[in-house]
């Protein structure tokens, strides 16, 4: 009797085909699940980088912009050349404007012809061939020692972001709001606007566009007020 007993206790020890088939479905579940997990807060941390990276971008040239702008040339006291130039352009349903202005730089100095800007900085967007619906926001700068864009240094537009949706920038006279703005037409100590509004929208690698806007005062368009 107590031998019959030790052979049902081994035979009852292991487990049958269909148990561990199923331990190892539940596992395999659980692994799944688990995947799904990490994947996720993966794909949220990268999202999260990128979108941090994208708005960093896009401050760092809404500053550099509000710099060169806020520093237009106008002197009531010295003639000077003075240069703002905005047209509005659309491309499917988004504005795309460009700007050029003369602009000081930190360490301006007395030009070779009477009294110059130091640089003519132009912002202007065009299509970028690596990714279609995105656009290459450019920016360009020549010495204006010699006259405005007729520097010897100039270049080719630099790219400053590969991922531009759109790019608006309006004028402020005083009374008005304008989407272009041409300082060759106006008269002398009004040829530079009171504000410029700039609003700039950048596209991420997912998720929905990024909008930035902000409002520059120009000195010295209140000089000869």
């Amino acid at each position: 009797m107590l031998l019959g007993q030790t052979r049902l206790s081994r035979f009852s020890a292991g487990f049958t085909l269909i148990e561990m088939m199923l331990a190892i479905a539940v596992l395999a579940i659980i692994l799944v699940m688990l995947a799904s997990s990490f994947h996720a807060v993966t794909t949220s941390k990268v999202q999260a980088e990128n979108n941090i990276a994208v708005d960093s971008a896009a401050r760092a040239i809404l500053a550099g912009m509000a710099t060169e702008i806020r520093g237009a040339v106008q002197t009531p006291t010295i003639p000077s050349r003075v240069l703002l130039m905005g047209e509005a352009h659309r491309q499917r349903g988004q504005a795309l404007d460009s700007i050029s202005v003369s602009t000081l730089t930190p360490g301006h100095r007395r030009a070779v012809e009477d009294f110059g800007a130091e640089d003519t900085v132009t912002y202007s967007a065009s299509s970028n061939p690596d990714h279609p619906g995105w656009l290459l926001l450019l920016r360009g700068q020549s010495s204006s020692l010699l006259g405005i864009g007729t520097g010897g240094n100039a270049g080719e537009p630099v790219p400053l972001a590969g991922n531009l949706l759109s790019l608006r920038i309006r004028y402020f006279d005083g009374s008005n709001w304008s989407e272009t703005w041409n300082s060759q037409t106006l008269p002398p100590g009004r040829q530079l606007p009171n504000e410029v509004a700039i609003e700039l929208t950048m596209a991420p690698r997912s998720g929905p566009p990024f909008s930035l806007a902000t409002m520059v005062t120009v000195p010295m368009a209140y000089s000869q007020w």
